[in-house]
C-alpha cells in the first residue's frame, strides 16, 4: 500500500496504518504499482473542519518568538489528514472500491481560527 508521497516519513507511516485498517490502497499517481485497474468508480472525498485551540495558540505565539516547529499545529494537521483520508476511504469502500488513486489534499479557511482539510481521489477496483 502506498500513502501519498507528498507527506513526511512519519506521516506516510501513519497514513499507511490508516489505509491498512480500512483495507484500501492509496496512491498519489494514476496507478497502484503491481496492480491492474479494472473499474473506475469516480471521485471520492473526505473532509474535516478543525478549530484552533487557545492553549495551542498561546504556545504557538511563544514559539513564534524563539522559532521552531509548532508541534501542536503539526499534530492537529496530522489528525485532520487522517480523519479526512479515513472518510475518503470509507466512501471508496461504500462504492465497492479497494483503492484510491490520484490522492490529493487541499485546505481552506472556513472561519476565523477554523480550517477545512479536504482529501480527494478516484476510487477504483484493482486486481
Amino acid at each position: 500500500m502506498q500513502a501519498p508521497s507528498n507527506q513526511g516519513d512519519s506521516n506516510q507511516t501513519q497514513s499507511t496504518v490508516v489505509a491498512q485498517q480500512v483495507g484500501v490502497m492509496l496512491s498519489n499517481v494514476e496507478t497502484i504499482p503491481g496492480k491492474t485497474i479494472v473499474q473506475s468508480l469516480g471521485v471520492v472525498t473526505g473532509s474535516t473542519v478543525r478549530a484552533k485551540n487557545i492553549g495551542k495558540d498561546f504556545l504557538a505565539g511563544l514559539k513564534n518568538i524563539v522559532g521552531g516547529e509548532l508541534t501542536g499545529y503539526t499534530e492537529l494537521l496530522q489528525e485532520s489528514r487522517n480523519e479526512a483520508m479515513g472518510r475518503m476511504m470509507q466512501e471508496c469502500l461504500s462504492r465497492g472500491g479497494n483503492a484510491v488513486v490520484n490522492v490529493r489534499f487541499a485546505t481552506s479557511a472556513v472561519a476565523g481560527g477554523a480550517a477545512e482539510l479536504f482529501a480527494y481521489g478516484t476510487a477504483v477496483v484493482v486486481q
